[in-house]
Order: structure tokens, then C-alpha cells, then sequence
């Protein structure tokens, strides 16, 4: 079977990560059925080794007022270390930051401006749901930390293709410690990231601001595998 793009396309093609949503909380058994899907992630030697928490109403209020005010008093504890490097990987990170501030009309010189927005990661866009996705301490880490983003880009899909919306925010990985404190999870979960969840604001200007990707050659090198690159 060749030629014909399969809905599956649209789907991945046109999947966005709004950061403006509607505060609705959605349907319960919308949510259960992303979770479902999720679950059907791979994992190394089926060891499924994701710890979900999801928080809404007034536990998610009150885990954005802990998150706010650890950012207020500099109290920040990740888990995991975060580094663009100095190359190409810093110029797209910067190259995204300049379109993102751009499209929030935010001078580059305006760091109040720009404060602000970062913190709006703490209360989750707005979104009436997140997801904090933690792992387990197994090996390196890097193994099972590969098994929880193939969950998450099922749980991203399964919102997509019932007209919702999430973002991943690794940003909320630099308060794991408030995390886990207020939601009471155990020291021995690291917590990777998160995905705020909901339905995305079709009127909010952000909402436009676009994603690019690299071309496929600056990314994939083929061995004795002819003709998928042509043209490019």
C-alpha cells in the first residue's frame, strides 16, 4: 500500500501546542479515553514505567499558586538538568523564543514583559487540566524517559483527534520538588515534564504562532535506502 496519506497524517501534520486555553474543564470520559490510548504506548520490555497524575479544579489552582510563588522566591528543584548547548540546538531554542515573544508583541528589551509570559507556563496557559508525567529510577534514566515521551506523544495525538489540545512543558520539571510536595507523590518519582491540557482558544492571537521543522536531510542520513530524499 503507497500513495495515499492516511488520516493518521493530517493528524500528526497539523498538531499544535497552544499556549491559550478555554477554561472548561473537559468531558470525564474524554479524558479517560486519552488515558487509554496513552496507555498504548511501547515500552522497553513492557515495563510501562509512566506515573500519571492528573490535576484539575481546585487542587490544579492550588498547585499554580505553589508554583508561582516558588518562581517569586527563586526555589527552583528539577530533577533532570536542562542545556541547550552553544550551537545549532541554542539557535532554534532562540529562534523559537524570538516568534513566541513576537507573537505576544513583546519587545526583546521588555524583560518584565517577558517574565510574564514565562510564568504563564505556571498557571498552564490557562488550561483546566495537566498531566505530570514522573518516571522511576531505573538504569540512567534515558531508557525509560524515551518510554514516557512515546506515552506522550500518544496522549498529544488522542487530544488532537478528539478536537483538544495540549502542550508540553518541560518548564514545570524545574519546581519537581513543589510538585511532588503538594501533590504528595514519593521521592523516588522524578518528574520529567508536563502537559497542559484542554480546549485550545480559537480567538487567543498566540494560537497562530507557528512551529517550523528542519528539512528531512539535516536530520536523517539513509544507508543503501535510495529515492526518499529526492528532490529535497
Amino acid at each position: 500500500m503507497t500513495g495515499t496519506a492516511s488520516p493518521f497524517t493530517g493528524l500528526a501534520r497539523s498538531r499544535r501546542s497552544p499556549r491559550k486555553f478555554m477554561p472548561a474543564p473537559l468531558p470525564p470520559a474524554d479524558i479517560r479515553g486519552v488515558l487509554e490510548d496513552a496507555q498504548t504506548a511501547p515500552s522497553n520490555s513492557n515495563t510501562q514505567p509512566w506515573a500519571v497524575h492528573i490535576v484539575s479544579g481546585v487542587e490544579r489552582d492550588a498547585l499554580a499558586r505553589e508554583l508561582l510563588q516558588a518562581d517569586e522566591d527563586g526555589r527552583i528543584s528539577p530533577d533532570f538538568t536542562a542545556d541547550y548547548g552553544e550551537g545549532i540546538y541554542f539557535e532554534r531554542a532562540q529562534a523559537l523564543a524570538a516568534g513566541y515573544y513576537g507573537s505576544l508583541g513583546i519587545e526583546r528589551s521588555d524583560r518584565e514583559g517577558r517574565k510574564a509570559a514565562v510564568r504563564e507556563n505556571l498557571e498552564f496557559f490557562g488550561a483546566p487540566h495537566v498531566a505530570l508525567l514522573f518516571m522511576p529510577a531505573l538504569g540512567d534514566g534515558v531508557r525509560t524517559a524515551g518510554d514516557i515521551g512515546m506515552y506522550a506523544q500518544n496522549f498529544l495525538l488522542s487530544l488532537a483527534s478528539r478536537g483538544f489540545a495540549g502542550i508540553p512543558q518541560t518548564m514545570l520539571g524545574l519546581y519537581a520538588g513543589t510538585v511532588r510536595a503538594v501533590l504528595n507523590v514519593p521521592e523516588d518519582l522524578k518528574l520529567l515534564f508536563g502537559i497542559s491540557f484542554g480546549t485550545a482558544d480559537p480567538a487567543a492571537p498566540v494560537n497562530a504562532f507557528g512551529r517550523t521543522r528542519i528539512p528531512l536531510q539535516h536530520s536523517v542520513v539513509l544507508h543503501s535506502t535510495p529515492g526518499v530524499l529526492d528532490g529535497q
